[in-house]
């Protein structure tokens, strides 16, 4: 028997509370009462301070940085809600830690995106609502049902208002190329791809070649994330080596570590748009910097899912 879906709420732990607010506002619901603290022992303690019994619940965590952290705040908050008797919980994780450890591409290591998606199913979540995941097949880690969202729509409307002229869309590695295409799809841009090799496990990787006619166009590069920088960093290079006239980002998830925010500052891009998938905070953020929110996007998406809408129709 299906349990009776009384109730949206809506609860955050550390990881991302203004993205959890503002999703609440496009709800025009008020943010769940949760305590989530770390003792002096370093554990993590979660306390649901409203009845949930038999509400529908949805949990927005990122798993960024301190990943480690945010990953253990949502494992025992899902833990907390399911022994509290909630009627459904979703993990609303709007990126995806571990994501890009998402097969054996050596000797002897571990596939740790599907050890998270099996912590997340133990420990009781219903479903997972993500945004542009970093590898597709991660979906099929789950036993579970997973929504996954994507950014594409939002970041290719942003350029499309700026009505750029002899446009071409940059995929920074053959990976991600297939969603660049969509991009470009959607821009009428053309599509070059960067060749790289990468050298090792240290983040570090080497741009070896432009594909495509880039030579006296305006260059917008895109990519899941930024990281390190490196990758980005070196495609704006190469783009600039071979005569483009200028260059921009679009990147989902601004991971932004070591000092990548300042790599980015001095790099040759003319604007850099992410989302808020994951905070930035104030020290990261430079005039490059356009931030877009998916608060509406997750919103909506949550919305439909309390009502048993399709999620799919969002992007139709």
């Amino acid at each position: 028997m299906n349990p009776i879906l009384d109730e949206l709420k809506v609860f955050t732990g550390n990881g991302h509370p203004e993205l959890a607010q503002s999703v609440c506002e496009y709800l025009d619901i008020p943010l769940g009462q949760a305590e989530v603290f770390k003792f002096a022992n370093d554990n993590t303690f979660v306390q649901i301070r409203e009845n949930i019994r038999q509400r529908d619940v949805f949990i927005i965590q990122p798993t960024c940085y301190p990943v480690n952290d945010n990953l253990m705040e949502l494992l025992i908050m899902i833990d907390a809600f399911k022994r509290a008797s909630a009627g459904r919980i979703t993990a609303v994780v709007p990126y995806y830690g571990y994501g890009r450890t998402d097969k054996k591409d050596q000797p002897r290591v571990p596939i740790t995106a599907r050890l998270v998606a099996d912590l997340l199913t133990a420990a009781g979540a219903d479903r997972l609502l993500t945004v542009d995941l970093h590898a597709g097949q991660i979906q099929g880690f789950f036993n579970i049902p997973v929504d996954e969202l994507t950014t594409l729509p939002l970041m290719g409307q942003h350029f499309a208002d700026k009505e750029l002229q002899d446009l071409v869309v940059v995929a920074v590695d053959i990976g991600i190329s297939k969603k660049a295409r969509d991009v470009a799809e959607r821009l009428g841009a053309p599509l070059a791809i960067i060749e790289k090799r990468r050298t090792g496990n240290d983040d570090q990787n080497e741009t070896m070649n432009v594909i495509g006619d880039v030579k006296g166009k305006i260059a917008l590069t895109f990519d899941d994330e930024i990281d390190t920088g490196g990758t980005i960093v070196n495609a704006a290079k190469a783009l600039s080596e071979q005569g483009v006239k200028e260059v921009y980002a679009c990147v989902t998830h601004p991971v932004l570590s070591r000092n990548a925010a300042e790599m980015m500052a001095n790099s040759e891009f003319k604007e850099v748009v992410v989302t808020d998938t994951i905070p930035i905070s104030a020290e990261k953020r430079n005039g490059k910097f356009t931030v877009l929110s998916v608060a509406p996007l997750l919103g909506e998406a949550i919305y439909r899912i309390h009502k048993g809408q399709s999620v799919g129709d969002l992007f139709k």
